[in-house]
């Protein structure tokens, strides 16, 4: 599909801040494959490791979603640093550092860990497809959904494993 130009696209007022917010979550989610096999190490619970690794499979293909939209908005697919991921993912760094010789309460850490990391990126997956909604960029958008479903799927099993973890300990 050739590039639309901002001013012949609906609601391209918000091409900019769509491409710069696109880069962004490619950047977050390059990030976050690094933070993932760092929670995976640090997971005692089966069910919490499993989860951590289906969801770095699912991060290869969110990069990939992204790379895709990139290509079909005819731009290079450039990430960029995302502050929001580093903190979050720091943030992870010094909960499992914290906690790391309480078996019984690592596993909540990390938890909360990620759920933080799921929130900032339905929040961001939601905005995006919005965006792309807007703009009709129909196949960025139905991309975008795919992703933002997924990131949700994620945050419930990360609380039904919580709930879990909290039964079997009590």
């Amino acid at each position: 599909m050739a590039q639309k130009k901002e001013n012949e696209m609906p609601n391209g007022h918000l091409h900019e801040l769509f491409v710069d917010e696109l880069k962004d979550m490619l950047g977050a989610e390059r990030q976050l494959l690094t933070g993932l096999k760092k929670m995976i190490k640090a997971a005692k619970d089966e069910k919490l490791k499993s989860a951590f690794q289906t969801h770095h499979e699912q991060t290869e293909g969110h990069i990939e979603r992204l790379k895709s939209i990139f290509s079909n908005l005819g731009i290079t697919a450039r990430g960029k640093k995302c502050k929001a991921m580093e903190g979050l993912l720091a943030e992870a760094d010094e909960l499992v550092e914290e906690f790391q010789d309480s078996p019984e309460v690592i596993d909540a850490a990390l938890i909360v860990a990620a759920q933080k990391v799921e929130h900032y990126e339905i929040a961001s997956y939601g905005s995006l497809a919005t965006f792309a909604k807007l703009m009709e960029h129909e196949e960025a958008k139905q991309l975008l959904g795919e992703t933002l479903a997924e990131e949700k799927e994620t945050d419930t099993l990360l609380t039904e494993i919580a709930m879990n973890l909290v039964y079997e300990n009590t």
